[in-house]
């Protein structure tokens, strides 16, 4: 693998730790979802000792629904930034193409 980041690497000489980061890369809400996910299950693990009355089937389902939500809403605000820098770079593009159109240099 070359120093190079934007070079293609084939998907089988790709290492793990290098996989990992270019995924972050891409979406960078997915390992805070992953971690919330974590520390919820860590949580719900923590407290299955001290649940009280609730039943053991009640807990598990509470457990899931605040993992679930944590990786939905991680995902969903990944996607709504995702779709902000495209709609960000879409206007810098329309800029540059008007500029050029007028006749300015966009070396200013």
């Amino acid at each position: 693998m070359s120093s190079d980041s934007n070079e293609w690497v084939p998907e089988n000489q790709e290492t793990l730790t290098s996989k990992l980061q270019r995924k972050m890369k891409q979406s960078p809400l997915v390992p805070v979802g992953l971690a919330g996910f974590a520390a919820i299950v860590v949580y719900g693990l923590y407290r299955l000792k001290r649940r009280g009355n609730i039943k053991m089937s009640v807990h598990l389902i509470h457990t899931r629904i605040a993992a679930q939500a944590c990786v939905v809403g991680a995902t969903g605000l990944g996607t709504i930034y995702a779709m902000y820098k495209e709609y960000r770079q879409q206007k810098v593009t329309e800029r540059v193409a008007v500029l050029q159109s007028e006749g300015h240099s966009t070396k200013e």
